[in-house]
């Protein structure tokens, strides 16, 4: 025994294996974020984006925080990136998706391969984009009095989870011409209109003013428009409903990062057959939450004008990563018929009451059918 302990004075056995499994169980990517030393928030939801706190990220040479929404779990990450006035970002490239929507501030990107052909595009308060997987790019703020702020969902966690190797899914040379050809107009805002109410393109200049369609399905005079963007498995899509009114409740599988792009309300969410623990999160402008997976959820207009948001996500029917594209059609058919959606008939009649009582509180009208 005396021999077995001479070789562990630091710590008894039990309290060495303790501490290798702790850190073991810690994923590639948790040790990644870690270790770039700026703020994590691991959060259910986040009240308001553009004022949670953010810290120097010495490899951007910007600042920024994470945001680790509790029910995406590893499917997907992101993080808040501010750009201080007139300010530029150190250029990187890697191979993991992003997807950016623009908190606050304007500014441009450029983007560029080895070649050298580099491409910048502007962007503003309420644009939409994706970086093509693994070109370098680089983002500035245009403004020399204010600071920019972007909300960036990421790939990452699958990625360098499925690697294990940073060094790899960061500097890795691969070109993925598919992806990003080098042209002129990649980032001009033009695109192609599909089936579904799909657009397909490579840059949104306002998703809060871009076009929707009719969505009867959903409920509540709901519209909406999805969004295809350079060749990624993220996509996203901007749901839209009028003043009065709340959409159907519905479930689906983890990774949509849903943010407020106008109004205000409240979102109530459960797992099946815990309805007596439903959670409620008030939103206005700047909120995300994320649905767990699979849970009921369902989003409610209190304000005076329609509410919108952008819920960045996996769905791509392009690049379908996970097979659920049939569970998520199914969010439109109810429960009833072997689909996820609870129709107004259907729901527990509290839902109903608690909204009137919000609409109350707010002097506005309820405009849903009976």
């Amino acid at each position: 025994m005396a021999k077995e302990q001479a070789g562990n004075e630091s710590a008894p056995v039990s309290d060495q294996k303790r501490i290798k499994s702790h850190s073991e169980d810690k994923t590639t990517y948790q040790k990644w974020i870690e270790s770039q030393e700026v703020p994590i928030h691991n959060e259910f939801s986040i009240q308001n984006l553009n004022k949670i706190e953010v810290g120097d990220w010495k490899r951007l040479g910007a600042k920024g925080a994470f945001v680790m929404l509790e029910a995406v779990g590893d499917t997907n990450s992101a993080y808040v990136l501010e750009i201080e006035p007139g300010k530029t970002v150190k250029p990187e490239r890697h191979l993991f998706e992003e997807t950016v929507y623009v908190l606050s501030g304007r500014g441009a990107t450029t983007v560029w391969n080895d070649e050298g052909a580099k491409r910048t595009f502007e962007w503003n308060e309420g644009s939409l984009f994706a970086i093509p997987l693994n070109a370098w790019h680089q983002f500035y703020n245009g403004q020399g009095d204010k600071p920019a702020r972007l909300y960036v969902v990421t790939s990452a966690p699958i990625v360098m989870n499925l690697f294990h190797n940073t060094d790899f899914v960061m500097n890795n040379d691969y070109r993925f011409k598919d992806r990003f050809d080098g042209r002129e107009d990649f980032f001009s805002g033009a695109g192609a209109d599909m089936p579904g109410r799909v657009w397909e393109t490579n840059f949104v200049e306002d998703v809060r003013t871009f076009p929707l369609l009719e969505y009867r399905q959903r409920g509540g005079g709901a519209r909406n428009r999805r969004f295809e963007l350079a060749g990624a498995t993220l996509i996203a899509h901007v749901a839209q409903f009028p003043v009065g009114t709340y959409k159907k409740a519905h479930r689906h599988g983890a990774g949509a990062n849903v943010i407020i792009i106008q109004g205000k309300g409240y979102s109530l969410l459960w797992e099946e057959g815990k309805e007596n623990e439903r959670r409620k999160i008030d939103w206005e402008v700047g909120s995300v939450v994320a649905p767990p997976n699979m849970w009921f959820h369902q989003h409610f207009n209190t304000g005076a004008e329609p509410a919108k948001y952008l819920a960045i996500r996996w769905g791509s029917k392009k690049y379908p990563l996970f097979k659920t594209h049939g569970e998520r059609a199914k969010v439109t058919i109810s429960v009833k018929e072997g689909g996820n959606q609870i129709e107004y008939e259907d729901e527990d009649p509290q839902i109903r009451e608690l909204y009137q009582s919000e609409l109350a509180k707010e002097g506005v009208e309820l405009n849903m059918p009976e």
